[in-house]
């Protein structure tokens, strides 16, 4: 495993460090450190990036030894990137939430040739004569965890996740370990504040030892390198991501560039001369130029040491890039051309029932494993029984498995000629797979349900989940696993009684890996979600066909929970967004005692909200009209243009109905365009929707 043209082989290292005798003055000390930084800092990343090792365990371990007899000698002496400092600190007992300087935003997507050649034609219809077709940056778009790397005068100072885009979690002490990560960059000295973004990865090799070391000692391994990367990073102890091979690539720089770097490739060029990894760039003209390189990585993908999922395409000229400027959620000058999705053929070994938080009965495969677009899928939704009716699927089948937009597993096809003899139908079960209470299937519709309610464990545990989400009360640390578990225990049963744990905190500390000031935690967070929105509130309920846009439809058009509550059908049925089934469904909610049971300690709990301020609508240029929004606003996020409408009156529903006036359609607008069309739905463009704005100011 030697190589003869590293700083230090194994021999000159036998030679030349470890018997060398300490130097005379602090100059040859400095000499002696710098020598060995420097040459495990190329084994690093030739093991941990490369994945091409080039000395024996033993040999790397000596020269690290070496360093680190020389540091404890001469501590005065230790140099502010030694990998000896990579090893972590003293485990963390949370992460610290940490908002972005900027925000950290997320990338469109293109998935063919038209898309591509779309995203071009935008950023020339925004463009002027002279700047028309510009050149663009390619880069692999990287399967890693999105991270924000931030040096003060050179040193390594905080490493933050994206998080949301706005505010993401604070892995100092985990990135310190990464390997090819410089944790003093010299080249930076004088840059008050250097801000790097990019990907933090496990390379395929790395993956593969670190699952094959899981295996052997009976632990839980990884899906996927990405999933592999990111459960690193969010270790709380950081011995743990330290002993994790991961790798760090770079992909911007968002402050601190110097001025006379002009383009993206360049800001690349120089991150990689100050000491920094960056995948490989291509400089292209047009889209066919793009889509050419495009096509290579596809047939050249397997062989990269790293899993990606795409490309990413970015106008490289960084002034055209500001003055093209950004959508709410991404910039208008870059996008990510994705692989397209792979589909493979494994056996559906059974098919088995779970119930969802409102009852439903859901038929999940499960599948001979097979690797789907890089990730392992063993497990597959069926949806429902209609569903099952429409595939004809049978335990025993061959399937056809597509990751649908390289995420969410669904089967395509069954392979009806392959299918064993003495294959059955799937009949619905009859019987609750959890409380054994009945189960229905309403005459024309797919789903069945338990008819168990609040007294079936798998509702109750569902609701108590959903209560806590973070859109719904959003109580940060009471998490779906300690749920489960203080259910089981008979801590809570309702979701009332996660107000009652403080009074239980001696038996929450008593929990494995619950300590005191865990147990602490969840109680701040628990009081705190108590000053929250009506509309949150109705959304936490978990009533049957209410989302956060109907909940925040019921808030705007009662205005009080106690008219909620009190509204009959016809009432509810004023409401946008809201059909007959649901308002049926709602009224049903509130006419039970056991639901009006939970409300009421919820209150008396402490549970409380600012009044809603309501729009009278009566009068308004818009009154009476529901209108619709859907697709990418240039001007304005679509939340704006939902406000701006409620303004002049208008309803806003989340659902196209012949009851829709009109759909506000913004860039790639979907199904909901294509069913407006449909039913004859007058669609307006950004345009027409900012004149008719402007009109009735």
């Amino acid at each position: 495993m030697t190589d003869s043209t590293s700083p230090l082989s194994s021999k000159d290292t036998n030679k030349n460090i470890s018997t060398a005798k300490p130097a005379e003055n602090d100059a040859a000390i400095v000499t002696q450190m710098r020598t060995l930084i420097e040459a495990l800092k190329k084994h690093n990343y030739a093991y941990y990036v490369l994945d091409n090792p080039i000395l024996e365990d033993s040999e790397y371990d000596q020269l690290r030894r070496s360093l680190l007899e020389l540091e404890e000698e001469y501590p005065d002496l230790v140099q502010p990137d030694s990998p000896i400092n990579q090893v972590g600190d003293t485990p963390l007992s949370a992460f610290t939430q940490v908002r972005h300087d900027a925000p950290m935003l997320s990338l469109g997507n293109v998935f063919d040739y038209d898309e591509l050649h779309g995203f071009m034609r935008r950023v020339n219809d925004r463009l002027n004569e002279a700047q028309k077709n510009p050149e663009y940056e390619m880069e692999l778009k990287l399967d890693g965890l999105a991270v924000s790397i931030k040096y003060e005068y050179g040193k390594f100072v905080q490493a933050v996740t994206r998080g949301d885009g706005q505010t993401g979690e604070d892995i100092t002490q985990n990135a310190k370990t990464i390997r090819n990560l410089p944790l003093w960059v010299a080249a930076a000295a004088d840059i008050e504040l250097l801000e790097v973004r990019g990907e933090v990865l496990m390379p395929k090799a790395g993956f593969e030892r670190l699952n094959r070391l899981a295996e052997e000692k009976g632990d839980k391994t990884f899906a996927n390198p990405r999933n592999a990367a990111a459960g690193s990073l969010r270790q709380l102890d950081p011995a743990i991501a330290a002993s994790r091979p991961l790798a760090f690539y770079c992909y911007s720089v968002n402050q601190g560039l110097p001025e006379t770097i002009e383009t993206q490739s360049a800001a690349l060029a120089w991150l990689t001369n100050i000491g920094f990894t960056v995948s490989a760039v291509e400089i292209v003209q047009n889209p066919r130029a793009a889509q050419a390189y495009y096509e290579s990585m596809i047939e050249t993908r397997s062989q990269l040491p790293f899993e990606i999922d795409g490309m990413v395409i970015k106008v490289n000229n960084l002034a055209l890039q500001q003055q093209l400027g950004f959508l709410s959620r991404e910039p208008r000058w870059a996008t990510a051309y994705k692989f397209p999705a792979e589909t493979v053929m494994t056996r559906l070994n059974d098919i088995e029932w779970q119930v969802g938080r409102t009852g439903q009965i859901t038929p999940v495969g499960k599948l001979e494993p097979v690797k789907v677009g890089g990730v392992t899928v063993s497990n597959v939704t069926l949806h429902n029984f209609g569903e099952i009716q429409r595939l004809d699927v049978r335990a025993g089948d061959m399937v056809s498995v597509h990751r649908a937009g390289d995420v969410i597993p669904k089967v395509t096809r069954v392979w009806v000629d392959q299918r064993p003899t003495d294959s059955n139908p799937v009949e619905l079960p009859a019987s609750c797979p959890v409380c054994d209470s009945p189960v229905v299937l309403p005459e024309g519709e797919a789903l069945a349900r338990c008819t168990g309610g609040l007294f079936c464990p798998a509702q109750q545990t569902e609701a108590l989940i959903h209560f806590v989400s973070r859109r719904a009360m959003d109580i940060d640390g009471l998490g779906a696993s300690w749920l489960i578990s203080f259910f089981e225990h008979g801590l809570v049963k309702t979701v009332a009684d996660i107000y009652q744990l403080h009074k239980h905190t001696d038996e929450l500390i008593n929990f494995e890996k619950l300590g005191e000031k865990s147990v602490q935690n969840i109680i701040n967070a628990i009081e705190a979600s108590k000053q929250t929105t009506l509309a949150r509130f109705i959304y936490a309920l978990g009533i049957r066909g209410v989302g956060e846009t109907t909940a925040q439809n019921l808030a705007q058009q009662f205005g009080h929970l106690d008219s909620l509550m009190a509204a009959d059908i016809d009432k509810l049925l004023q409401t946008p967004d809201v059909g007959a089934i649901t308002a049926e469904l709602i009224h049903e909610f509130f006419r039970a005692p056991h639901n009006i049971e939970v409300i009421t300690a919820l209150r008396e709990a402490g549970v409380h909200w600012d009044k809603v301020e309501q729009v009278a609508s009566a009068g308004l240029p818009l009154d009476g009209q529901t209108w619709v929004i859907t697709g990418a606003l240039d001007s304005m996020a679509r939340d704006e243009a939902k406000a701006k409408l409620q303004a002049l009156g208008a309803k806003v529903s989340g659902s196209i109905s012949a009851k829709t006036t009109a759909l506000l359609a913004g860039d790639k607008a979907g199904s909901k365009l294509t069913k407006a069309e449909k039913l004859g739905v007058k669609i307006m463009g950004e345009e027409e929707f900012l004149a008719l704005v402007g009109e009735n100011r």
